[in-house]
């Protein structure tokens, strides 16, 4: 299997001003590119690609020994790399008729990773392999310490170095990785994700949705009001707008690792407790699209009520919760413990009176009378909506491993 493993780094003091001075040069070799490809288009209708610019990499560090010359040749071919797949990207979205979404300069906030794409050329993941502590030495950086909180299983392939606000993490791309199966438990069971719960089992449990984003948000609305006193545009950020923006970025920052271990532990639970687990297979980011805008016929320039309000608030909470993160984990461990993930057709999951609890099978939208409660319209069943999909999600898992069969 292909596994990621990310882990924090704890640089001196040294070391995090040259990782500091790394992402900056880098930002500025990618910022540079897109203007020679930018420039290049406009004055001569000539494009520029990706073994053009690599192949100039020995004569501008040649010309910056201090700057571009200090660090690895093929981590800023990597960054070259990244440019290419943007402009790749940008051409596919004019195919496809999309908003195109040209590629844009990176600012000092939004260029945090540099990647080595081959172990041993400019880094080198555990160099010193017999010391008590795990490092990883990065050219011209030095041996970084790593606190490594588990251990790294197969071929390491690819190493990124990550900014995340003031810290410093390093990613391990991994292949050759071995499964580690489970012992069979023989128990199936369906889940229905929701925004009450956080998902209901077919056998009726719920487990509470954490709402961390919920938690702060007042916290968070303070800390974007006073980030928003400040000019937008300034040449020089002062040390108070800084702070600010440190501040927005670490709430943020904080919601984040809570949810990212929430789903991790969750999707740990299901996994070691049964065989095979069944789940709608949903489009969040469908289900998170803004309403179209509806023009009022009779007033030109107007629009009449479409909801945006209503559907904003259900968004949150839908993005809140984050599924389709918790989806991908629950996927990557069942496939690492031998497990079976069966994504089914979400369609009338709630709606369905369930016939392997009691039901008839009766479909209507009439069926669910709150968002809680479920009723049959023709044959009376009542019990807990989210229950009833988690229960008819399963039913659809058994069909479907019929069908396989």
């Amino acid at each position: 299997m292909i596994r990621a493993y990310k882990f924090l780094l704890r640089p001196t003091a040294r070391q995090t001003v040259v990782l500091g001075e790394m992402l900056r040069d880098h930002r500025s070799l990618y910022n540079a590119a897109l203007e020679h490809r930018r420039t290049a288009y406009r004055r001569a209708g000539v494009t520029v690609r990706y073994g053009e610019q690599s192949a100039e990499l020995k004569a501008i560090r040649a010309d910056d020994p201090d700057g571009q010359g200090r660090w690895s040749f093929s981590s800023q071919q990597a960054t070259l790399r990244r440019l290419d797949k943007a402009f790749a990207a940008f051409f596919r979205r004019i195919k496809a008729g999309q908003t195109p979404g040209y590629p844009r300069f990176k600012g000092s906030g939004h260029f945090d990773t540099v990647v080595f794409p081959k172990d041993g050329d400019g880094c080198r993941w555990d160099s010193s392999p017999h010391a008590t502590q795990a490092r990883v030495r990065l050219q011209s950086v030095g041996h970084v310490r790593v606190h490594q909180h588990r251990p790294v299983r197969g071929r390491v392939k690819t190493i990124s170095v990550k900014r995340e606000g003031k810290r410093w993490y390093i990613v391990l791309a991994c292949d050759d990785v071995p499964a580690e199966p489970l012992a069979p438990t023989g128990a199936l069971v369906g889940i229905d994700m929701g925004t009450t719960h956080f998902l209901t089992t077919s056998g009726g449990a719920h487990v509470a949705n954490p709402k961390f984003f919920a938690t702060v948000a007042g916290e968070l609305a303070e800390a974007q009001r006073h980030l928003a006193t400040f000019p937008e545009r300034t040449r020089r950020r002062t040390k108070a707008q800084r702070a600010a923006a440190r501040k927005v970025a670490k709430l943020h920052a904080k919601i984040r690792r809570q949810r990212l271990d929430f789903h991790h532990k969750t999707a740990r639970a299901l996994v070691r407790d049964h065989d095979v687990i069944a789940h709608e297979r949903l489009n969040t980011a469908g289900m998170t699209r803004a309403p179209k805008p509806k023009p009022d016929p009779e007033n030109d320039g107007a629009f009449l009520p479409n909801g945006a309000a209503a559907k904003a608030g259900l968004n949150r909470t839908i993005l809140d919760a984050g599924w389709g993160q918790f989806l991908r984990i629950l996927a990557d461990k069942a496939e690492s413990a031998g497990r079976l993930v069966i994504p089914v057709n979400a369609r009338n999951t709630s709606r369905t009176c369930p016939p392997s609890a009691g039901g008839c099978g009766h479909v209507s939208a009439n069926n669910r009378l709150t968002q809680a409660k479920f009723q049959c319209t023709a044959c009376g069943f009542t019990a807990n909506a989210d229950h009833v999909g988690a229960t008819n999600i399963l039913n659809r898992a058994g069909l479907a491993l019929c069908d396989a069969a």
